[in-house]
């Protein structure tokens, strides 16, 4: 999976903050999203399957809406 992502194209989250506590996921990848610290470009990354990113995402926006 390392060599698989050292040409992945990363992009930080739209909700990343400006002081540097950004994550960035990786597009394109088949079934995986990888997750990485965008302060740590060669530092270690998670991989969620798509599925549980999905539920993860949708978990999120669930809460932000009910918070509102």
């Amino acid at each position: 999976m390392q060599d698989s992502l050292s040409q992945a194209v990363w992009r930080k989250s739209s909700y990343s903050s400006a002081n540097g506590q950004c994550v960035e996921i990786a597009n394109g990848q088949s079934d995986v999203i990888p997750v990485r610290d965008s302060k740590s470009l060669t530092g270690p990354h998670l991989v969620f399957g798509a599925d549980a990113w999905d539920s993860f995402l949708t978990s999120l926006k669930n809460d932000a809406s009910a918070t509102v």
